[in-house]
């Protein structure tokens, strides 16, 4: 298969903000300023709250490198063959 070197940089941009704002997520909710994902103060003892987000930005994390490395890998193979565009 393909992609067009517009549709290349797309994935490869959407998997850079994937990343960015989910490592942002996960900082914030380390710090959790609202008390949610924590039951004490200190982080010892993680809230479901916590699990749950967790799960879910390292999931969306890992997707974000693959639809990247899918973006990046089709901008090198737009560069060995003539544009398409």
């Amino acid at each position: 298969m393909k992609l067009s070197r517009r549709t290349s940089w797309f994935l490869t941009a959407f998997g850079v903000w994937s990343i960015i704002i989910w490592t942002t997520f996960v900082k914030n909710l380390w710090k959790d300023s609202g008390g949610q994902a924590f039951t004490d103060g200190d982080h010892s003892r993680p809230t479901a709250f916590f699990w749950v987000h967790l799960l879910l930005a390292v999931t969306s994390f890992a997707l974000g490198i693959v639809v990247g490395t899918v973006g990046l890998r089709g901008l090198r193979a737009t560069r060995r063959t003539p544009a398409a565009d």
